[in-house]
């Protein structure tokens, strides 16, 4: 039997390739979208590549990082060792909150596309059912995540042919038109949200066979992988809708099949939405209980969390508890403003991660990696900006009790 809180590494490259895609995919292609669009309008693909851009620094950092310290956690254990212990709590209390948020956001997106009328009702019971699968096992999470991405994956390719194919694809659309710098800076926050599935496989790092060779290997393939469905995605839909339509749209993928006269493959959308969704909210709990672990290993969080069941060899009470918060967030949260708060929290982990790989030795990506995140995180609307801050002096300030007692 493993020891009492120790995990097993049972992933190999392709699980951990396809757990960080899941993650992405779900996320940037039925969500981001909208939000990004209504910020840059026709600069939206603009956006897209500065986000893409950023989101490549901060992968490579990541992996160099996860290489060296292949445990549970992600940038919280790169920023303590790195940085010290400060810092890395920082990154382990923003990952922790930003990425709970997201799982609301993935929670709430099935409930739209499923049953727009009990939205809340849905995100609930498929952050239950979830959490239920990941109590099982890492496997049983991996296979489920495989099946997952592999519809996504069909259903976004027929999206691209049918609207490509269709008549309706207006290249004047594409143009670039009126837009302002603040504007593509907005929606490449918004859409880095969509990017950021890649610390999944970071943070399962403890999980991963062979590690070092696994970990570095896996963060490029996944990220290279959903910036080519993101962008084939962005452009076909981009060139249906038109920039101000696109803005508005509550589902712009089916609002594209039915522009494109394909309203008879709208239901299909509609069901590859929710089970994105439930792929890259599957993905992310794993994420967020991993850090929990982590962050409860060094009595930052309740010691009890840090259990692993002495047979399924996940940490469940970590995972019940990530359950339960998320399944509360999901019954009264607003989608728009958790993209925003989670974009926020997400990049200031991602910051830390740069930081810390700057004192591995490496110089250029990392700091590309940093001032790009921080540029971002300032440039997200005020709402999330305050939100966020207000969230990170929370946590600094409960930090700062900790140590005086």
């Amino acid at each position: 039997m493993p020891p009492v809180n120790s995990l097993q590494r049972r992933l190999g490259t392709t699980d951990a390739v396809i757990i960080g895609l899941g993650s992405m995919v779900g996320a940037g292609i039925f969500v981001a979208l909208t939000p990004a669009a209504a910020a840059a309008g026709s600069w939206l693909l603009v956006g897209l590549a500065l986000a893409g851009a950023v989101a490549y620094c901060n992968a490579m950092s990541s992996a160099w990082l996860a290489a060296r310290y292949p445990q549970s956690g992600g940038t919280y254990v790169y920023g303590r060792e790195r940085l010290g212990d400060f810092w890395g709590y920082l990154a382990g209390w923003s990952f922790v909150v930003g990425k709970t948020a997201s799982c609301a956001a993935m929670a709430l997106t099935v409930g739209f596309y499923v049953w727009p009328a009990y939205a809340h009702g849905v995100a609930v019971a498929a952050v239950v059912a979830l959490t239920a699968v990941n109590y099982r096992g890492i496997q049983k999470s991996a296979l489920l995540t495989r099946i997952i991405v592999s519809v996504v994956l069909a259903v976004l390719a027929a999206v691209v042919v049918i609207a490509a194919t269709s008549g309706r694809a207006d290249a004047e659309y594409l143009r670039l038109g009126d837009g302002t710098v603040l504007g593509v800076l907005q929606a490449a926050g918004l859409l880095f949200f969509a990017f950021a599935g890649y610390a999944r496989i970071a943070t399962l790092g403890e999980e991963v066979r062979d590690p070092t060779r696994t970990i570095p290997r896996a963060i490029p393939a996944a990220l290279g992988l959903a910036l080519a469905v993101y962008a084939a995605v962005a452009v076909t839909v981009l060139a249906v809708l038109g920039p101000d339509r696109l803005a508005t749209a509550a589902a712009p993928l089916a609002d594209a099949m039915r522009i494109a006269g394909a309203a008879g493959f709208e239901p299909v959308v509609r069901v590859g939405a929710a089970v994105a969704a439930l792929g890259s909210l599957l993905s992310l709990i794993l994420g967020v209980s991993r850090t929990t672990l982590a962050m409860a290993r060094d009595h930052h969080l309740p010691a009890g969390l840090a259990v692993v069941h002495p047979r399924f060899a996940v940490p469940h009470r970590a995972e019940v508890a990530v359950g339960v918060v998320v399944a509360l967030l999901a019954a009264v949260a607003d989608l728009r403003g958790v993209i925003g708060f989670s974009s926020f929290a997400v990049l200031v982990y991602y910051a830390i991660a740069n930081a810390s790989a700057w004192t591995l030795g490496r110089r250029v990506v990392p700091a590309l990696g940093l001032l790009g995140c921080v540029v971002l995180a300032v440039a997200l609307p005020v709402q999330a900006v305050a939100a966020g801050v207000g969230v990170l002096m929370l946590g600094a300030l409960i930090y700062a009790v900790r140590r005086v007692r």
